[in-house]
């Protein structure tokens, strides 16, 4: 067995996936098999004197490292990040995320072999190789490494898929990370590549001697190939690397204000908001598609928790009864800074939700589309709507105005107009004090006067009756304060008919 000890005497990780940009705030955690081998390489390069050692012990080395997926043994950690802008051409600045795993500097990430044996000279290489680590991601990420004699913990983050440990019903999440191929097994896929470049009469002489460079015989030049090479040549991952799965417990990675025990799994919530991040951000103009969007990821996740035969009607909003009066989940967008972009996400369940459906939820890390888009989700807090005090969306008032458009859920007939379908939809949910309901033409948006047309007003699902596909802008008041959110009409479920506090009430 081999283990190895990694400490951040600084107590931070930086370190982007591979692919990923660093504006989508997302983190690789653990370290990859993939990101070690290439810092001892990076040490071997640059503080080791190669005339007096075999450079054959370091391939050695590395390709024993590269045969099997180690497992790992890694602490608690909060998924941290830092904003900055940078400047840029005139007056333009660029707004930069840096995200990091914040963790106990003494704390440490092990990883092991398990049944791996080195030899005298790979083990004092790597011992050497080890001691003159000065980092591991990102040069922020100052690390002290060492080789444990012996090690008899328990692992944690072990290669696996399974969304649920089957023996114990404890919650995993999925990740993938990335580690080197074996050297036998690059030597078939560089054979297999050169072959396919040969009968690719579509490049150019120069773009298929980029390519081929990417392409070398040598398993440790084609593991120590610089990213930006790679990336010239059109790779989407390291040609000399693979993808392995794993599993580690839900939670381990936690956004900053997830600090609460584990106990509080078992207290019934009805909110839960999280912070939206990536470029660009979705425009408030599509909120209906993001809150179909966030459905479908929470659905995801709730399904591989809990199984798709019982999910729970107040999530899934199927086989309601008569008597709920939109007490299920509200799947709300919402443009916190007034600036046009959605920026943070609102999942509202009035009926309450506990146990593995909280936890499932409060475990959404990630939102996309059908074209391919992703953005990263924070779990900024999960409680009762009461205590989202940095939400506006969220607070109490008497007056409210609309921030997406009403669309009515009746048809319109004569003395059943959008005002008055407004007010049998408040008196429906023992909303009785609405004293005014007045139409507004347009609303303003980041210098422009946004119309109903303006914004998607359709849900993406056949066969649904729609009654009204124009909408509508309305200010509404109320006698006595109104607890926020409040979205009416077609569609409200998914960010339709949101509308705003226009002055909070404490």
């Amino acid at each position: 067995m081999l283990a190895l000890s990694f400490t951040f005497p600084g107590g931070r990780y930086h370190a982007t996936p591979w692919g990923r940009h660093v504006n989508e705030a997302d983190l690789e955690w653990p370290p990859s098999p993939w990101r070690i081998v290439r810092a001892l390489i990076a040490v071997w390069h640059r503080k080791l004197d190669h005339e007096q050692r075999d450079v054959a012990v370091l391939e050695r080395l590395l390709g024993k490292l590269s045969e099997h997926a180690p497992h790992y043994q890694i602490p608690d950690a909060v998924h941290a990040h830092t904003r900055h802008y940078m400047p840029g051409k005139g007056d333009k600045t660029t707004l930069v995320f840096d995200a990091f795993a914040r963790l106990d500097a003494n704390a440490a990430v092990t990883v092991v072999w398990h049944g791996l044996e080195l030899d005298s000279e790979e083990s004092a290489l790597l011992d050497e190789l080890l001691a003159k680590l000065g980092f591991l991601g990102r040069a922020e990420s100052w690390a002290d490494a060492v080789r444990l004699p012996e090690w008899s913990g328990e692992c944690n983050c072990v290669p696996g898929d399974e969304a649920v440990d089957t023996a114990t019903g404890e919650v995993k999440e999925r990740l993938s990370l990335y580690m080197p191929m074996p050297p036998a097994d690059y030597l078939n896929f560089q054979l297999a590549q050169r072959e396919g470049l040969a009968k690719r009469a579509d490049l150019k002489p120069r773009d298929r001697r980029t390519i081929e460079a990417t392409l070398p015989a040598a398993w440790l030049a084609a593991v120590s190939l610089d990213t930006s090479d790679l990336r010239a040549a059109g790779w989407s991952a390291p040609p000399a690397a693979r993808r392995i799965a794993y599993v580690r417990p839900a939670g381990l990675l936690r956004p900053v204000a997830q600090v609460r025990t584990q106990s509080r799994q078992h207290k019934s919530i009805s909110t839960l908001r999280f912070a939206m991040y990536g470029k660009p951000l979705p425009l408030i103009n599509h909120a209906v598609r993001v809150g179909e969007w966030l459905r479908m990821a929470a659905m995801s996740r709730v399904k591989s928790v809990c199984g798709e035969e019982v999910i729970p009607s107040i999530i899934s909003g199927h086989g309601l009864s008569t008597e709920n009066r939109h007490a299920h989940a509200f799947w709300l967008p919402e443009d916190s800074d007034d600036d046009g972009h959605i920026d943070h996400l609102l999942i509202h369940i009035p009926a309450q939700i506990a146990g593995a459906e909280r936890k499932a939820l409060e475990s959404l890390q990630k939102l996309w589309n059908r074209d391919g888009q992703v953005w990263r989700l924070v779990l900024e807090h999960a409680g009762d709507v009461e205590e989202f005090t940095q939400s506006r969306l969220c607070a109490q008032s008497c007056e409210f105005i609309s921030t997406t458009p009403y669309l009515m859920p009746w048809h319109m007939k004569k003395g059943f107009t959008a005002a008055d379908q407004i007010r049998r939809e408040c008196e429906h949910r023992g909303l009785r004090h609405l004293t005014s309901v007045e139409p507004v033409s347009t609303l303003p948006v980041k210098g422009r006067q946004l119309r109903p047309i303006d914004f998607h007003r359709f849900r993406n699902k056949r066969g649904l009756t729609q009654p009204d596909t124009h909408g509508g802008f309305w200010r509404l008041t109320f006698a006595e304060p109104v607890q926020g959110p409040l979205a009416l009409g077609f569609g409200c479920h998914f960010g339709l008919g949101l509308f705003k506090p226009m002055k909070v009430t404490n």
